[in-house]
């Protein structure tokens, strides 16, 4: 059967260059980065040049670079830091991020009882500006928290308009950057944002590691105790081979950055003139010039069609999703989705496409087939 994967922003393939760095990495570097002898200073080294390496890799300091097991506690981590290290008296998100940030605040509003706000969302699912400006003019201690690019519906947020706007009300500010590092390029040497986290299996890298971009000279309180790893604000001996191929993966990525988004750019429209064809009545939820590699689109077919679709596109091999990985199972509409559209639009099947440098024109005809026999 014909295998078509359409859903990398849940997760991506590996990079072969990346198991084989993994795998060198697992075979000569098995050292304890924390031992004094020669095994353990070289294994040492790979940490570090592979920290330095992911720096450069965003223009940042490698003191700067925390290593994590991905966005989900890297993302909890920021937002308990903000309450526990930054005294913030309030926090300021959205509605629409990931539920690793959502169930974060809703924790925290209940163990702290700290103020949580929530910007308004326009209907092309962008942050309203305005409001989040009227929000931060009462001068309270805060910390906004708000993705770069929405894993559903792929909506920008301007980050260097939305940094300087927490600069000027004195407010923290931290992104949720995992749909975008690796397929975008970041200068934080220019962009004033305090926080940033990633997750390698965005880019091509392994699942179960990360990283958080910590200001230098921002208190951050560690999450667990224990040893001295990551200065001891992460301790827990450090999985060397993802974090280095996690930093091969990143580097491939910018490396290589133009030409993917080109050849990605370039599918995505070819699966937009395919819906425009075949499926005329079919919308695009969120702003139709969304992030190059997502596109959330909603059918014109039968509710009743709604349940089987993606057990039908599964049968024939097609990877696509509704939504967040995380929440595949919950037969719930998506947070996103129901945050943006009308409840008649929202009976109507919605698919999440998110492409990537491996994808071809042919994936694109395979699916607009399978989706034709339904």
């Amino acid at each position: 059967m014909k295998k078509v994967y359409l859903d990398n922003a849940a997760t991506t393939s590996i990079h072969p260059e990346v198991i084989l760095e993994m795998t060198r990495v697992m075979q000569e570097d098995y050292g304890n980065p924390s031992s004094t002898h020669s095994f353990g200073r070289q294994t040492k080294s790979v940490l570090e040049l592979s920290r330095k390496s992911i720096a450069k890799s965003i223009h940042a300091l490698s003191q700067e670079i925390v290593f994590t097991s991905g966005g989900t506690e890297s993302n909890n981590w920021v937002l308990r830091n903000a309450v526990l290290s930054l005294k913030v008296a309030r926090i300021i998100s959205s509605r629409i991020e990931h539920h690793a940030v959502l169930h974060t605040l809703e924790a925290l509003q209940n163990e702290f009882k700290i103020d949580i706000d929530y910007v308004n969302i326009l209907p092309n699912g962008e942050v309203d500006v305005t409001h989040l400006v009227t929000l931060l003019s009462d001068n309270k201690k805060t910390l906004v928290s708000l993705m770069h690019v929405n894993n559903e519906i792929g909506t920008v947020l301007d980050l260097d308009l939305i940094s300087r706007i927490c600069k000027q009300h004195q407010a923290y500010f931290h992104s949720d950057t995992i749909q975008s590092i690796g397929k975008t390029t970041f200068d934080l040497q220019q962009l004033p944002i305090d926080f940033l986290v990633a997750s390698a299996h965005k880019f091509h890298g392994p699942k179960g590691v990360g990283f958080i971009f910590i200001r230098k000279a921002l208190p951050i309180q560690p999450m667990l105790f224990g040893g001295e790893q990551e200065k001891g604000l992460r301790p827990g001996t450090e999985s060397i081979h993802n974090i280095a191929g996690m930093a091969k993966a990143l580097e491939i990525s910018y490396a290589d950055l133009e030409a993917n988004q080109k050849h990605i750019e370039d599918i995505k429209s070819y699966a937009v003139a395919q819906f425009q064809q075949h499926f005329p009545d079919f919308k695009i939820n969120g702003n139709t010039n969304g992030f190059y590699n997502i596109i959330n689109i909603q059918l014109p077919f039968s509710e009743d069609k709604t349940a089987m679709i993606l057990f039908h596109l599964d049968m024939k091999g097609i990877a696509v999703s509704r939504g967040s990985a995380c929440q595949s199972g919950s037969i719930k509409p998506s947070h996103v989705l129901a945050e943006i559209l009308n409840d008649a639009d929202l009976k109507n099947p919605s698919l999440r496409i998110s492409f990537s440098h491996f994808n071809t024109t042919a994936d694109i005809d395979y699916l607009i087939e399978a989706l034709k026999a339904l």
